[in-house]
């Protein structure tokens, strides 16, 4: 159910997680079952207009609207100092900060460079609503 004052999902912004669709719809997993309530990308990328309260919608692997998500906190941290509380919040593998250095160091060796004291945008959201991929609209 939508929250009555949530946005129209269908005019925000949408995209799915990870660098593929396998693992958008991994992480996706991650997020519906209330496990993921985090995520991190480079300096790099940049901001994507992302603010504390603003709605988005992730997509699944398949480019379908999933879930409508609020981001709640952001901070910009270096790879190196992330702590263990926000792998936690990311959600995957054994959800301890070794298996996230490892995970995101490939990532980010994969998407375009990676140095331990490169700087993340630290993000932190809600599930606001489940969405139907069948009513993209």
């Amino acid at each position: 159910m939508i929250e009555e004052t949530s946005p129209d999902w269908r005019s925000l912004e949408r995209f799915p997680f990870g660098d593929g669709p396998e693992l958008a719809d991994e992480l996706l997993a991650l997020i519906l079952e209330g496990r993921k309530t985090a995520t991190c990308w480079s300096q790099a990328e940049g901001i994507k207009g992302t603010q504390v309260g603003k709605y988005w919608v992730v997509e699944d692997g398949a480019g379908r609207p999933r879930a409508l998500l609020q981001t709640t906190h952001l901070t910009m941290r270096r790879f190196n100092e992330v702590e263990a509380d926000f792998a936690w919040l990311e959600g995957e593998d054994d959800r301890s900060l070794a298996a996230w250095r490892a995970a995101h160091q490939q990532y980010f060796t994969r998407n375009g460079g990676f140095a331990f004291d490169m700087p993340l945008y630290c993000e932190q959201f809600r599930l606001v609503a489940v969405l139907d991929p069948d009513d993209a609209g």
